[in-house]
């Protein structure tokens, strides 16, 4: 009896440490990607893949995001501060691939780019100036420095 509960217990166990390995469904209007860069406190400036690395996104070097997710993650991202890094999250793909053009109603867009600013407005009242957000599931070291400022 004692040995049937006991491989009963180290069953569920092993199941459960299965499915924590696991990583979380994607949304239908989110992407996961992996992209290379720097952190600093908690955006995160995409930056050029070293040499004889992988590059698994298309995402354009100098593109910030917001990092969100667990504490531990997040802490750990920010003790490598002044490394490069690679970050893999989930985005969601309007914030990849914004639209262009001018929105007219909530299916027609009219026009190639994004117009013109009036003078005087600064960098934050600009729509292309907004940081995405990306939810950190993981990360890894690269080898190199980041840029300093």
């Amino acid at each position: 009896m004692k040995r049937t509960l006991l491989a009963f217990a180290a069953a569920l166990a092993s199941i459960a440490l299965v499915t924590a390995q696991q990583e979380r469904p994607v949304p239908k209007d989110s992407s996961r990607v992996s992209i290379p860069g720097c952190a600093r406190n908690r955006t995160f400036i995409v930056g050029r893949a070293p040499e004889g690395e992988p590059v698994r996104s298309d995402i354009e070097p100098g593109r910030r995001f917001k990092m969100n997710g667990a504490k531990p993650v997040l802490g750990d991202i920010k003790a490598h501060e002044r490394t490069l890094i690679e970050v893999t999250g989930l985005v969601r793909q309007a914030d990849i691939n914004p639209p262009r053009g001018i929105g007219i109603g909530s299916r027609v867009r009219i026009g190639g780019g994004q117009p013109q600013s009036p003078i005087g407005s600064g960098p934050a009242t600009s729509p292309a100036y907004a940081e995405a957000m990306i939810d950190v599931e993981s990360w890894r070291p690269l080898p190199g420095e980041c840029p300093q400022r």
